[in-house]
């Protein structure tokens, strides 16, 4: 077995890296970009992922760089994460791989973005022919692409499990309110979709169904002190 494909071999055999986001494919002069976005909670695991594309992705079509960075908190030393977001510190870095400030544009757009806690790789394959400086606008929009994709997830991620939460609050209200109103208990309302939702990342309609629950717990509590207070004779 070649050494090449023995490395693929060993680093897919011990569990890959997820892919979170691609970017669409920038080609120009026959040069071709696409980055990709890993989770990444550490150095080990940002290595990991650009190992994993490097040498399992990419193993048949050898890019001619692998441009990437990192950012992600992580305890202090001596601290214990007990004390507070104090306790932690932002780390971040980057890798040109050959292509000079690659790794640095990267890490300029996910902090631009606001990107934590993930490593962002674009590759690119060489043409042959130079394209000066176009090539960093090139691994700039790859970048900001996955990055944008990143915290749009994020986003419907954080809303649909407040959507989550205000629906067990409901079903608890209205099972407290058909046992104090002696009405017996309500017909389950029908169940949210919520990987559905989430996969949508529809932000609009996920913050409308989070208002209108809100107003229904909002409801429900008024209707049960209601009901807990005396009615004067």
């Amino acid at each position: 077995m070649a050494i090449s494909n023995l490395n693929s071999f060993i680093l897919s055999s011990k569990g890959s890296p997820k892919l979170i986001h691609e970017s669409k494919v920038i080609e120009d002069r026959n040069s071709t970009f696409v980055a990709s976005l890993y989770r990444a909670s550490s150095q080990k695991q940002a290595q990991s992922a650009i190992d994993h594309v490097k040498h399992v992705v990419h193993a048949s079509n050898k890019a001619s760089h692998e441009m990437a960075a990192w950012r992600f908190m992580t305890l202090k030393s001596g601290k214990d994460g007990l004390g507070g977001p104090e306790d932690f510190e932002l780390r971040s870095g980057s890798a040109d791989d050959g292509e000079r400030y690659g790794g640095s544009k990267i890490l300029n757009i996910m902090q631009k973005e606001g990107v934590i806690d993930a490593v962002v790789i674009v590759s690119r394959w060489f043409g042959g022919t130079m394209l000066g400086p176009i090539r960093f606008t090139h691994i700039e929009d790859c970048a900001r692409e996955v990055c944008r994709d990143f915290k749009s997830m994020e986003e419907a991620v954080e809303a649909v499990d407040l959507l989550k939460a205000l629906d067990e609050e409901l079903k608890s209200l209205r099972a407290s309110f058909a046992n104090k109103s002696g009405t017996g208990q309500e017909s389950p309302s029908r169940m949210q979709d919520y990987e559905t939702l989430l996969k949508s990342k529809d932000i609009a309609k996920i913050r409308r169904l989070i208002v209108a629950r809100e107003k229904s717990v909002s409801t429900l509590r008024d209707r049960i002190s209601s009901l807990d207070t005396p009615q004067k004779e």
